[in-house]
């Protein structure tokens, strides 16, 4: 069995490629049926599963790059023009992303045509290790403090609760930084160092 309910398939009706969700599944001794919603909701077909295909991926593009598709949309401007290394108005993330590799170009007009959508970028904590006197010892001890930066000031500072920040974002701080974010601060490579997957702390503490 190829699909389940629940699925998003693509069928041709009427000489047009639909797509459909599939709502019910009838298997026999020699087939499989699925009874397909589509057209928002409002109509059903039984289709048998030699003739139902699994909906292309969509394709996913970095922020930036989605950010200067809409730009370039906005403005009027073509695909040629917009992926054209001569546009002095690209920017450098940008021209750098193009002119890596062949591959990034053919995403970038795939996505033009056929549409796209933005990858979440990773997330990181910058987990420091801070000696601290130990008062009850007197004994020098290495305890890890989070860094914490404020996207609007670009100020920072330091926290033993990670996840705590996380209530605070109307004031603009942030525990959970992308790459980008960390590496443009000042001494950026050297906490880059540091930088945890927030994926691997999942469960460490309760927000």
């Amino acid at each position: 069995m190829r699909f389940k309910k629940g699925d998003k398939v693509e069928f041709i009706y009427r000489g047009t490629l639909t797509q459909g969700v599939v709502t019910e599944i009838r298997a026999t001794n020699h087939d499989i049926s699925y009874q397909i919603v589509y057209f928002g909701g409002e109509k059903k077909i039984w289709f048998a599963e030699r003739e139902l295909l699994s909906p292309a991926p969509v394709l996913k593009v970095p922020q930036f790059v989605a950010d200067w598709i809409s730009r370039r949309r906005q403005e009027g401007y073509n695909l040629i023009w917009s992926i054209s290394y001569e546009n002095n108005d690209m920017p450098d993330e940008m021209y750098e992303w193009l002119t890596s590799t062949a591959d990034n170009q053919e995403l970038f007009a795939r996505a033009w045509l056929d549409g796209y959508e933005v990858e979440k970028e990773p997330l990181y904590y910058v987990k420091l290790p801070i000696s601290k006197r130990n008062e009850a010892t007197d004994e020098l001890e290495v305890i890890n403090m989070c860094l914490l930066l404020n996207i609007q000031s670009h100020e920072t500072c330091i926290s033993g609760n990670y996840r705590w920040v996380e209530k605070l974002k109307r004031t603009g701080w942030r525990s959970k930084l992308t790459e980008a974010q960390i590496k443009d601060m000042p001494e950026g490579g050297a906490y880059w160092q540091f930088a945890v997957p927030v994926r691997d702390l999942e469960g460490e503490d309760n927000e």
